[in-house]
């Protein structure tokens, strides 16, 4: 199979799959949740998603582990200060790139 093909059958598959998620609750859920669990749960569920998937490709990310540690624990520590997006995120690629480049001249 060529690489076109395999690109189109890839995108076709995640359209439907993509599709059938956003549609099912609204074909099986036809009066409004009343549940405050069930709320609740589908409420925190993208967050608890994305953390699944960022998170470990975070520690994969950096050439050396404590270095992207480091950046983690920058991260995590500004964002508990509620700083912007950006401020997160460059301040926690300055944390790596300071730690990879004091671990390579040890």
């Amino acid at each position: 199979m060529n690489n076109t093909l395999y690109l189109f059958i890839s995108v076709a598959v995640m359209a439907l799959v993509t599709y059938l998620i956003r549609m099912l609750p609204l074909a099986a859920f036809r009066r409004k949740i009343k549940s405050k669990f069930v709320m609740n749960f589908l409420y925190y569920v993208p967050y608890a998603v994305l953390a699944a998937m960022t998170i470990p490709a975070v520690f994969y990310s950096a050439e050396m582990l404590p270095a992207a540690i480091v950046g983690f624990a920058v991260a995590v520590t500004l964002s508990l200060f509620e700083r912007g997006l950006m401020t997160v995120a460059v301040c926690a690629c300055g944390g790596v790139f300071i730690t990879e480049l004091i671990m390579r001249l040890l």
